[in-house]
């Protein structure tokens, strides 16, 4: 399977936070959707990518050419959309597109204009009377007119109402079926990135902890709730995410089968449930089984 984002044992140091040898990939003509809370280092790792600032260590490839060696190609094949949108606000948005867009020299204008079109920008209208919504909207169109191979997406959705979130991530989808292009999209809302990933990574702390196609990890995982009839002692170990309450205690596995032979083998009355998780409620306790371990 080709690749379009390959990242081997990445390293950059702060005073206070670190990237941990952070490695994943993404296939050509997928989406890999980023997950981590604030902080988590999502940001970082992307303006590593973009050659925006240096790293120490590991390496990161697109497209098989090295990030810093071959950085100028490699802005030629990529679209990227920062957290925060940067225009000149007195000017129109037309106006932004073409001055953003003659960087490019590839840019395809009908393109762009066809897209401020499907997005229902109007180019006339100044960039400080667009809602922040229509801003991303116009910084995709800006993204996408060169007709990138790879988009990065730095938490595009962030700040934005549920109608205009479901909007991007269908234009997104179109984006990936009508010009067979690879996605890496960050945020912290993980009901966004359940929608349209293909695979998911998730980052805690500047380590990342789970990386892997979407289904298989829904699949895999499963939340385990267990009624006081079962001492916690020993069994917690063998689960994540680990949460006491007053009837017992609930926690998380990878592998399920396992937890349950275990589990009935100790207590063969035990009482139990098996749950599915959702990406949102796995973010939730791989959080806080990081901060059990900090501890």
């Amino acid at each position: 399977m080709d690749v379009a984002l390959k990242i081997d044992r990445l390293v950059k140091k702060y005073e206070k936070f670190s990237l941990k040898e952070v490695s994943f990939k993404i296939p050509r003509g997928y989406i890999m959707g980023f997950i981590g809370r604030n902080g988590a280092g999502k940001t970082t790792v992307i303006k590593c990518i973009m050659d925006l600032i240096p790293f120490e260590a590991g390496s990161i490839e697109v497209f098989g050419l090295d990030s810093r060696r071959c950085s100028h190609e490699i802005r030629r094949r990529v679209g990227y959309v920062s957290e925060d949108q940067y225009f000149y606000e007195n000017m129109t948005a037309g106006w932004n597109l073409d001055f953003f867009g003659s960087f490019y020299p590839n840019r395809d204008r009908d393109l762009a204009l066809s897209l401020m079109k499907k997005f229902d920008i109007d180019p006339s209208k100044k960039v400080s009377e667009l809602s922040k919504g229509m801003k991303v909207k116009l910084a995709l169109a800006l993204a996408l007119a060169h007709r990138p191979e790879l988009l990065i997406l730095d938490e595009p959705t962030s700040g934005l109402d549920p109608v205009i979130r479901n909007e991007l991530l269908e234009l997104l989808l179109e984006v990936v079926q009508d010009e067979n292009c690879s996605i890496f999209f960050s945020s912290h809302i993980t009901s966004d990135i359940e929608k349209i990933a293909d695979f998911v990574t998730f980052i805690e702390d500047g380590r990342v902890v789970i990386s892997d196609e979407k289904d298989a990890i829904l699949d895999k995982w499963r939340l385990f709730k267990v009624e006081n009839s079962c001492s916690i002692a020993g069994l917690s170990e063998r689960l994540a995410g680990v949460k006491k309450g007053k009837f017992g205690f609930s926690g998380i596995t990878d592998n399920p089968e396992s937890f349950i032979r275990e589990l009935t083998c100790n207590y063969p009355d035990a009482r139990y449930k098996v749950e599915k998780l959702s990406l949102d409620d796995l973010l939730v306790r791989i959080v806080r089984e990081e901060e059990a371990n900090e501890e």
